[in-house]
């Protein structure tokens, strides 16, 4: 009895180590956290480099999945100069004094189908300018191309959304500057 108890233990262990998270490194060179914003009714994009990230995915149960990512604001960048230092000014980010953007995951919602590549909410406490607020995002998930058919060692998210930047205080040229800003987020990770 106790040697068929230890049996099954021992089959369940592989298993259960199969089922925890995957911490994914996030390729940095192949990722951007881009934006859009509209500037005198004009719609120009900008990004900004992630400085940190800590990505858990449980592809056995994504919804168990966490994102926890921080973005430079000082290396902030669009298309025009005078936009660029604008946006890291005091009125807009204050990139002197917050430094960095950073999101947590609260929570993953998947799709009817179950899956992350059939889209998904991604919900989350977002800080800007040391005020943080609840957002929503959409994500899906896909493998990388030229990757085989089951390997998921390297995948590919794209997450979009829109975030108000007066409710974060980045209220700086509201004359120039619609507040609705999209965000446009294509990250490459690898475990």
């Amino acid at each position: 009895m106790i040697k068929s108890l230890l049996t099954a233990l021992a089959l369940m262990l592989p298993l259960t180590a199969l089922a925890a998270p995957v911490a994914y490194a996030l390729e940095a060179t192949k990722s951007q956290v881009g934006f859009v914003f509209t500037l005198n009714n004009t719609p120009a994009k900008g990004s900004m480099p992630i400085k940190a990230s800590n990505i858990l995915i449980d592809l056995d149960a994504l919804q168990r999945s966490s994102v926890d990512v921080t973005v430079d604001v000082r290396r902030a960048r669009t298309g025009l100069f005078f936009a660029t230092e604008a946006l890291k000014g005091a009125s807009v980010l204050n990139a002197k004094q917050f430094g960095t953007i950073r999101f947590v995951s609260t929570g993953i919602r998947l799709s009817a189908s179950g899956q992350l590549s059939g889209g998904a909410k991604i919900d989350g406490n977002l800080t800007i300018r040391g005020v943080t607020k609840p957002v929503t995002l959409d994500a899906n998930l896909f493998r990388q191309r030229g990757t085989e058919a089951g390997d998921l060692s390297r995948l590919s998210f794209r997450i979009t959304g829109t975030v108000s930047r007066s409710a974060f205080g980045a209220t700086g040229f509201s004359d120039l500057v619609d507040d609705t800003i999209k965000l446009d987020i294509v990250a490459r990770v690898s475990s």
